[in-house]
């Protein structure tokens, strides 16, 4: 395994985590999730914090500095029903989410993105010369690998659900024709900027690869707010292909550049979450960790 782990974790209540602490958190969280999906019923404070192997105080200290708010509240947000809620309550119909200025209002995802493609005929090559550097990183939704090129950031994946060795191999086959090279170091600005520590958040720029209709899809879901979802169906409309529901989730699952594309806001008409490519814990993680920000 590319990713070390640190089990020292505990801090001053005012110090900021860092990237390895938000990593083992976001384990502790899917290992919640686990257990309050097994239930019919919400479960106490007490009850997880002793299925957690951890005092009802530290628990609620850990997931409260993780989430920002406590047990009992994200437990409702981390419920089956949660994208049901969200679906009726923050549904974002894309044509309409610039100009009610939903767009570009407030955190991480909403700032502007600079960002740009590679072009139709460099993208059909395969990723032949060009370079890409990588490197494993911590995020509040475990290991994290990065992907960029002096561009950008091209590339996150997950390994929380996969593997680090399957999320690898997922990312590569992507550009079977580029050269890969290891860097964390140069990687290391970009990684900050996707995954900011003590809410500094910066525009990230990013080198975004695919084909002309995925782009298309991946610029529609930049205009999805922060704790807002839209649906498959939406994307279709917007980008003028309402019929092609099933290549836009295609592309959606395609996304190469998780979490800044925030392909976890699109969900199925129904309300159903539909997939991930990196595990729907995952998914589902990140949606109550945005409205978390966004409460």
């Amino acid at each position: 395994m590319p990713v070390r782990s640190r089990l020292n974790l505990v801090t001053a209540k005012d110090e900021p985590m860092s990237h390895f602490e938000t990593g083992y958190h976001y384990q502790l969280m899917r290992r919640a999730i686990e257990l309050i999906d097994t239930q019919n019923e919400p479960l106490t404070l007490e009850a997880i914090a002793g299925e957690m192997q951890m005092s009802p105080a530290h628990f609620q200290r850990i997931f409260s500095r993780w989430a920002g708010v406590s047990p009992k509240r994200y437990q409702q947000w981390l419920t089956l029903d949660h994208a049901k809620s969200l679906l009726a309550d923050r549904h974002t119909t894309l044509e309409t989410a610039d100009a009610v200025g939903l767009s570009g209002s407030g955190r991480l995802h909403d700032l502007f993105v600079r960002w740009e493609a590679m072009s139709p005929g460099d993208y059909a090559k395969g990723g032949a010369g060009l370079e890409i550097l990588w490197g494993w990183f911590e995020s509040p939704f475990g290991p994290a690998l990065i992907m960029g090129t002096d561009r950008g950031i091209c590339g996150i994946g997950f390994a929380a659900e996969t593997g680090a060795d399957a999320t690898m191999e997922d990312m590569i086959a992507r550009w079977p024709r580029a050269t890969f090279t290891e860097d964390p170091t140069a990687l290391k600005p970009l990684a900050d900027r996707a995954f900011p520590a003590d809410g500094q958040e910066t525009a990230p720029k990013l080198f975004v690869i695919g084909a002309p209709f995925q782009i298309k899809v991946w610029e529609a879901l930049l205009t999805i707010p922060t704790g807002h979802v839209t649906t498959y169906s939406d994307i279709a409309q917007a980008i003028g292909h309402p019929k092609a529901v099933r290549a836009v989730g295609s592309a959606v699952g395609r996304n190469p550049i998780s979490w800044l594309i925030p392909c976890h806001r699109a969900l199925r008409k129904s309300g159903g979450l539909g997939g991930y490519h990196w595990g729907l814990p995952v998914k589902r993680t990140m949606l109550a960790w945005e409205a978390a920000e966004t409460a």
